[in-house]
């Protein structure tokens, strides 16, 4: 049975912002509980390799309530968290009320149709988004037009696990285990059980490495997290 929440093509937005504005109060708490707090760690992987010099102007795309933007930030990037769900941006503001940060603002706005001009940014990252988008290769070739040659452009998000067994161990977990801390903690199985539905339909590390080759990016790399459950994909692109 298709998840609620899951839908093709142009209905895409709509069941993902319905999503979100659902869980985005417990975002933050369930991430810790379905990662068993992982997610932290790689997070700082994934800023580790953005490779921030004072002063870089960071994009984080789809930033949620603003846990890789506040890290990009706190080393000194210029950085602009962008996502279409004001409810999780709501989140953030109040993250950034408690907790100032000169350098960094929040706007609302499309990651498949971004509000800059072309080289705008020397980092652009998205964590845990791409697979939300309707197209995720769109999602991408944004990223690289408002790239700056040089500009490291990072992807985090759920993966696909290369040995079969890990793969159908992860997947039940994803199945079974993640949909019920979402009842628990959120009151939505349904909420939770869309991430495996959404990996079903991403074609995750591999393919967006090719299509990182594909926009001529330089250094793509694939690195697996956790067996492949998650995974970083960089690039960078080409001056």
């Amino acid at each position: 049975m298709s998840n609620v929440y899951y839908a093709p093509g142009d209905a895409r937005a709509t069941k993902v912002n319905d999503l979100f504005a659902r869980i985005a109060c417990r975002y933050d708490l369930i991430n810790d509980l379905q990662s068993f707090g992982l997610h932290r760690s790689w997070k700082r992987r994934l800023v580790g390799l953005a490779r921030v010099t004072p002063g870089a102007a960071a994009l984080d795309l789809c930033c949620g309530t603003g846990d890789i933007a506040f890290a990009l930030a706190q080393r000194g990037a210029q950085v602009t968290g962008l996502d279409f769900s004001a409810p999780m941006l709501e989140v953030a503001a109040r993250r950034h009320l408690q907790a100032p940060v000169p350098n960094l603002k929040f706007q609302q706005g499309d990651a498949q149709q971004l509000p800059f001009a072309d080289n705008s940014f020397d980092i652009v990252t998205v964590g845990y988004g791409l697979r939300n988008l309707a197209s995720w290769q769109r999602g991408l070739e944004e990223m690289c037009r408002v790239a700056r040659p040089g500009a490291r452009l990072i992807v985090l998000d759920f993966g696909k696990p290369p040995n079969a067994l890990w793969r159908a161990v992860y997947f039940t977990h994803l199945r079974l285990s993640v949909p019920l801390i979402g009842l628990l903690f959120c009151g939505d199985a349904s909420a939770y059980a869309y991430i495996l539905e959404s990996l079903k339909h991403y074609p995750a590390q591999l393919a967006v490495a090719e299509k990182m080759r594909e926009l001529k990016l330089a250094d793509v790399r694939v690195i697996n997290l956790l067996g492949g459950a998650m995974a970083i994909n960089y690039g960078e692109k080409a001056g």
